[in-house]
C-alpha cells in the first residue's frame, strides 16, 4: 500500500521523518513549494512547504500539496496528520491523539441557500478502514480518540464558527483537514485524518503561546500513533486483510 502523509509543519513531520529515516527528494514538485520525503518502500511525507521562512499553513497550501501528491505519487491512501485544537468541555486533552470520524468546514457560511450551504460545509467521506484502526489501537491500550475534525482558515474562532462546530458535532479544530479531504474526494482517493491536540480552544482562547508550548510533546505523541498505524496498514496488505 502506497501511503502518503500530508503535513503542514516541519515540527509535526520531523519525528515521523526521523523515525523512518526518510530522505528529501529535492525539487520533486518544483516550481511548487511542496516538499517530498520518502522512506524505503512506499511511505511518503509531503510537506506544504515554506514562504517567508514560515511553514505554509491553511487550506490553500493543503489543497496544492494534496493535488500535487495525488497527481505525481498516485497514493492508495492519504493521511492528513498534524496538530489541532481541542475542546475541554467535551473531554479534549492536550497531547491526546485522535483518528477522525468525519471532517467539515466551519467558516464557509452561505445563508439561505441549501445547495451552497451543503457544499460549503463539505462533510467529506473518510476511509472506511479508519474506525477499525481506531478500535485496534484502542484495544492495545493506546490513549486514542475517535472524533470529527472541523476545519477553518483562522487560528481563532468566531461565534459563528463555534455555532457551526457545535451544530455539526466538531470536536477537533484544524486548518487543513477538510481541504485535504476535498481534493481527495475529487480524485476518489481514500483519506483518513490523524490529529493530536496541541491547545484547548475553549480554555486557551486563541493563545498561540500554548500551542508552541505543547508542540514538541504533541508531535512526539503523534509519531507513536502514526508508527502504529503504518505498521498495521503494512500488515493488512501483507496478510491480504
Amino acid at each position: 500500500m502506497k501511503i502518503c502523509y500530508i503535513i503542514a509543519l516541519h515540527a509535526e513531520a520531523g519525528p515521523l521523518i526521523e523515525h523512518y529515516g526518510m530522505k528529501e527528494v529535492k525539487d520533486f514538485f518544483s516550481p511548487l513549494p511542496c516538499e517530498l520525503y520518502k522512506a524505503d518502500g512506499e511511505l511518503y511525507v509531503v510537506l506544504t512547504g515554506r514562504d517567508r521562512e514560515r511553514d505554509l499553513i491553511g487550506c490553500e497550501a493543503a489543497c496544492v500539496a494534496t493535488m500535487a501528491a495525488i497527481q505525481q505519487l498516485k497514493p492508495d491512501l492519504i493521511i492528513s496528520s498534524g496538530t489541532c485544537g481541542g475542546l475541554k468541555r467535551y473531554g479534549g486533552e492536550t497531547g491526546k491523539v485522535y483518528i477522525s470520524s468525519g471532517v467539515i468546514f466551519h467558516d464557509r457560511r452561505i445563508p439561505d441557500d441549501n445547495a451552497w450551504g451543503t457544499q460549503s460545509l463539505g462533510n467529506y467521506p473518510i476511509w472506511e478502514g479508519a474506525k477499525a484502526l481506531y478500535e485496534e489501537l484502542k484495544s492495545e491500550g493506546i490513549n486514542i480518540g475517535y472524533e470529527k475534525v472541523s476545519t477553518g482558515s483562522s487560528f481563532t474562532l468566531t461565534k459563528e464558527d463555534e455555532a457551526v462546530i457545535e451544530e455539526h458535532g466538531g470536536r477537533l479544530i484544524d486548518m487543513e483537514g477538510a481541504a485535504v479531504a476535498f481534493v481527495c474526494s475529487l480524485y476518489k482517493v481514500p483519506i483518513m485524518l490523524v490529529k493530536v491536540i496541541s491547545n484547548l480552544c475553549d480554555e486557551d482562547d486563541g493563545d498561540i503561546a500554548a500551542f508552541f508550548d505543547n508542540l514538541h510533546t504533541a508531535s512526539e505523541n503523534l509519531l507513536k500513533v502514526n508508527a502504529k498505524i503504518v505498521y498495521s496498514l503494512e500488515c493488512r496488505v501483507e496478510r491480504q486483510w
